[in-house]
């Protein structure tokens, strides 16, 4: 038999593929691509495991969503194993909706159930084994409970065959009947739904879906994917409500906290602390040691390259492109590598101490207000860390209003790409209060996303904000293993980035900055065909610079590609137009001599604000379901940022003049 374990990330997963395998196990790859795959053997070498990868739904969003439903339909399983954490029950069973749709017999692993007893809310398992016509098995896959009564049932075929489960309002399951009568496949009802959701890998078979969703759309008000989506919550609230009993408050430890924490006079304050304690760690004092430490030693790399290439023969030019564009233009972005570890690993430490979450619950009436739901609070916190995840969380809202509020404001939350930008001025222009600096940016964010909800509330989006309904963890200590692995998994991905569209776009750089546009070597960079085109730019950003910097200008624009670049390109242009070998190389440089303080702070608004980077405009494209939205978005952030960047450094300067 040949049995497929399957579930969302962090819900124990490969704990429990580690259990029931042991060291009967091996490791390849997927077929053409290079994500890990795992495949065991339970029951003495009687049935294959394999380990899928943890994903949220079975839509091809991520390569992990598309490679999943790849193997569930052309592999043909014989079963499922779809584990579920039971402490994020709402979300693992959004996919197991999706699990129920394919002609394949499940059995449920409901994992860390014990969590939830001790939260004081009792799951009867009977019924919802009736409800979801599945066979579900209570489990502890770190404890290695449950585990012999879970293989007994696969090894005597004893757990409930698939049966075919409507979920949906019967207009809309009327219709799903009506595409699968003409669907003669396997996974029929599958490949209905998202022949109506206009999945862009199924192909249509001849069918004409437009005249089966157009009338839907027209009925609920809302596009396609947001009636299927919502149909699965609704399915998932009625299944919790008759399933579900709470029978005491919980875990005292955690209603004690919960005193302090979700106090409605200190919550607020005490997150505003940990906030700034954790940009004052990452930024400030401890976190700047490291970029000065790298820094040096990443110049003395160049140098030492420069020379060595030259005493091989190499041409002067080559060895310029190897020390002054590719080492400069990526170990410009790495030098804040240590600071994103720092930034990563405290942010984590929140999420896996159950904190986060209940700050969201507790900030759901606050952003309610602005037309914001608690739950928009998750992907703030992934854009922390990358924009795209961020945005792409965002599905987890059910409002449709507040979900395309949140697409839009989600970038504004400094992300790692970001970082090195505010690192850097922050750094140089404001030495002793760099971590204010940076967390007083982390404020502004925070104050322009409601300031932004509210407009669009009032002027486009005037739906009624959903509730927030979320099973809210019991304090727990941190897991040094997710830990690691969370901040693994971030830092590989912007070092990835570095070595990729970063060294690309910094040998574009060095090219446009080393030739004139005759074609001629070794000009200044002010002759450079560079200077040239971004002498056009200048004067947009003159009013919030004061100054008509070719090189600044081209820089920010090169955010659009990917934010780090603004870094990259700065160090590349500073690097050629100046032989600077001490103290801050980039903003040391004479080009930049014109940053004041004011322009400084305003140069980071404008970059904190601007449009995103082109995966993240890719993401708010894919889950705005429309270019049109995503121009719209594109010109409200590019906008919103011109402005109040501007705004910054006019104030700034007139009250520099004041004083």
């Amino acid at each position: 038999m040949r049995i497929a374990l399957i579930g969302n990330q962090n819900s124990g997963k490969t704990t429990l593929f580690n259990a029931l395998t042991g060291a009967n196990q091996k490791i390849g790859n997927w077929p053409g691509v290079t994500i890990e795959q795992k495949v065991g053997y339970i029951s003495n070498g009687t049935h294959e495991i394999i380990d899928l990868p943890g994903i949220y739904s079975l839509s091809p969003y991520t390569l992990e969503e598309a490679l999943s439903r790849a193997f569930l339909i052309q592999e043909k399983p014989d079963l499922i194993i779809n584990i579920i954490d039971a402490t994020s029950i709402e979300r693992s069973l959004y996919l197991t909706t999706q699990l129920m749709e394919l002609n394949i017999d499940m059995v449920i692993a409901l994992n860390m159930a014990d969590m939830f007893d001790k939260k004081g809310i009792s799951i009867d398992i009977k019924a919802l084994s009736k409800q979801l016509q599945t066979t579900i098995v209570k489990i502890s896959a770190l404890k290695r409970s449950g585990l012999k009564e879970l293989v007994d049932i696969i090894e005597s075929q004893t757990y409930i065959k698939h049966q075919t489960q409507s979920i949906f309002r019967p207009n809309v399951e009327k219709i799903i009947g009506h595409l699968v009568s003409q669907i003669h496949q396997d996974h029929a009802r599958f490949i209905a739904i998202k022949l109506l959701e206009k999945d862009p890998i199924i192909e249509s078979v001849g069918l004409d879906i437009d005249k089966w969703i157009k009338p839907l759309e027209q009925s609920y008000q809302q596009d396609i994917e947001t009636i299927i989506a919502s149909g699965r919550y609704d399915y998932i609230e009625k299944v919790k409500s008759q399933t579900f009993v709470r029978l005491h408050h919980g875990d005292h430890t955690t209603e004690l906290l919960d005193k302090i924490f979700l106090n409605k006079w200190l919550a607020l304050p005490i997150f505003a602390l940990i906030m700034f304690l954790i940009y004052y760690i990452s930024v400030g004092v401890i976190g700047s040691l490291t970029v000065d430490f790298i820094d040096g030693n990443v110049s003395a790399l160049s140098s030492w390259m420069f020379d060595w290439l030259r005493n091989i023969g190499a041409s002067e030019w080559s060895a310029s492109l190897v020390a002054d564009g590719m080492i400069a233009g990526v170990g410009a972005v790495l030098n804040f590598v240590p600071q994103l570890i720092l930034l990563f690993i405290l942010i984590s430490l929140l999420e896996s101490t159950g904190y986060m979450t209940r700050i969201a619950f507790f900030l759901d009436r606050l952003f309610k207000k602005f037309g914001l739901s608690g739950k928009s609070l998750i992907p703030f916190i992934l854009g922390s860390g990358c924009s795209i995840p961020g945005i792409m969380a965002t599905r987890t809202i059910e409002g449709q209003d507040e979900r395309r509020i949140s697409i839009m404001v989600t970038p504004f939350i400094p992300c790692s790409a970001k970082l090195p930008i505010i690192a850097l001025f922050a750094g140089f222009f404001f030495p002793n209060y760099a971590g204010f600096v940076s967390f007083s940016l982390y404020v502004l964010s925070i104050l322009i996303i409601l300031l932004s909800a509210i407009i669009m509330k009032t002027f486009f989006f005037k739906g009624t904000p959903s509730a927030f309904i979320s099973e809210l963890p019991n304090y727990k200590l941190p897991n040094l293993r997710y830990t690691v692995r969370d901040v693994y998994d971030k830092i590989a991905e912007f070092i990835e980035k570095a070595g990729t569209i970063i060294l690309m776009s910094s040998i574009i750089i060095w090219l446009l900055t080393s030739f004139s546009i005759t074609l001629t070597y070794g000009v200044d960079v002010d002759e450079s065909i560079l200077a040239y085109i971004g002498r056009v730019f200048s004067y947009l950003f003159y009013p919030m610079l004061g100054d008509l910097s070719w090189a600044t200008s081209v820089s920010a624009i090169q955010g659009l590609v990917a934010k780090e670049q603004v870094v990259s390109s700065m160090a590349v242009i500073g690097g050629l137009s100046a032989d600077i070998t001490e103290g801050n190389v980039i903003l040391n440089a004479p080009i930049y001599a014109f940053f004041t303080p004011a322009s400084a702070y305003a140069f980071m608004t404008f970059n904190l604000f601007s449009a995103p980077c082109f995966g993240a405009i890719g993401a708010m494209r894919k889950e705005l379901g429309s270019a049109k939205k995503m121009w719209q978005a594109i010109l409200f952030q590019t906008g919103l940022a011109y402005v109040l960047s501007i705004v910054i450094y006019q104030t700034l300067t007139f009250i520099g003049g004041l004083l």
